[in-house]
């Protein structure tokens, strides 16, 4: 961990989204320091440890922006709502825009001023963007916000992005990767520290896009177990970097976890109804039960390409639930694309649907919270498989 100097004592930090998760984090680390936080969330009411709230913000004289609050959809084009695509637009574009203009008068007349953004790298690789376009779209307005304004106010406000490595848990992740998920993620203190070493630098460190283990580095941190949730599990890699699938597949193996991103040829043709796939469903089916079906109420299509590929189906809506080979008497709540080998992978534990996803070998079509619930099956399901 990246001890505490005492040089943002007197400080003050507004900081958004910061009732919980990695704002609240960075908020905590300096005011360890001595420093005054402001914190803007979706609740006006002051937080028992953090003095201020949204009214006094303007009362405040402000040295460092924190713009963390973000809205996030994981659904592609047809699937997100327009009023989806307008709260993320809103929220992380033009909440950082604004809220970065009404700080910057404060800003200027600060000796310290730094803005920060929690947005990642700017990478057009399409891959970004096929699985979560608009999502991409809206994170990415935040890195142009610092591309921009660091160019700008050079020499006056130090503007800088911030990003992790790896998974973060938060209650984000958790809403995203279901149950188990935390153990694939580094906790928020290592972002705070991060955040905490970019505030130390002066004005001229800026227009940067900072990782979060890359700074620590720089920091003389080494051991980075300190920060994990399970101390030498395989972690989740996070978003837009793309020098993490080659790395963490390699550090994975090592760990004997099964590697998701290996690319190879996949048979779209349906084939025989027999081997890994129908098993899987038999013993799915022998686990079924009312409870089930009460707890999950959703039908589930499975679209599987390659060997004993074809649609299938799980239907945990109606009494007593069924599985079976083809599509479902009524439309599926939610369609899942994806190979085979990665279906039986994913059934049996060696395989989290939410890297699947992310790495674009799961595509996902309808509603993502029912799809959540249908890990936390797989989790009932992995002492059989």
């Amino acid at each position: 961990m990246l001890p505490n100097t005492g040089k943002l004592a007197g400080c003050t930090l507004f900081i958004t989204g910061a009732s919980r998760g990695i704002g609240k984090a960075i908020a905590l680390k300096a005011a360890k320091d001595g420093a005054n936080i402001v914190i803007a969330a979706k609740t006006t009411s002051a937080h028992p440890k953090l003095p201020g709230t949204i009214y006094t913000a303007a009362e405040e004289r402000i040295d460092i922006l924190v713009n963390n609050a973000s809205a996030i959809s994981l659904t592609n084009t047809l699937e997100t709502p327009t009023k989806r695509v307008d709260l993320m637009m809103s929220v992380n574009t033009r909440g950082t825009y604004l809220t970065s203009k009404a700080c910057i008068p404060f800003l200027k007349k600060s000796k310290i001023a730094h803005i920060l953004n929690l947005s990642p790298p700017l990478n057009l690789n399409p891959l970004w963007f096929k699985q979560h376009c608009a999502y991409t779209i809206a994170k990415y307005g935040m890195s142009m916000c610092v591309l921009g304004m660091a160019e700008e106010f050079r020499g006056e406000i130090a503007v800088n992005a911030l990003w992790p490595r790896t998974a973060i848990h938060t209650a984000a992740m958790d809403m995203l990767g279901g149950s188990g998920i935390e153990s694939q993620c580094r906790k928020v203190d290592i972002i705070a520290d991060a955040a905490y070493s970019i505030f130390r630098k002066p004005k001229n460190f800026t227009g940067n896009f900072v990782i979060d283990e890359n700074i620590l580095k720089e920091e003389g941190i080494k051991n980075f177990d300190v920060y994990a949730i399970k101390p030498g599990h395989p972690l989740l890699p996070d978003f837009f970097l793309d020098d993490l699938p080659d790395e963490v597949t390699k550090k994975m193996e090592s760990h004997g976890a099964i590697p998701a991103f290996k690319e190879g040829k996949q048979d779209t043709k349906p084939k025989q109804r027999s081997g890994p796939v129908e098993e899987t469903f038999r013993i799915v089916k022998e686990s079924l039960s009312d409870d089930v079906v009460k707890a999950t109420q959703a039908v589930y299509q499975f679209e599987l390409s390659g060997d004993d590929g074809g649609t299938w189906f799980l239907d945990l809506k109606h009494k007593g639930g069924s599985v079976g080979f083809g599509e479902p008497a009524e439309r599926a709540d939610v369609v899942m694309s994806m190979s085979t080998e990665d279906f039986v992978k994913m059934f049996s534990g060696k395989l989290k649907p939410t890297m699947a996803f992310m790495l674009g070998k799961l595509k996902i079509k309808g509603n993502m919270a029912l799809a959540i619930k249908l890990e936390r099956l797989m989790n009932q399901m992995n002492a059989k498989l």
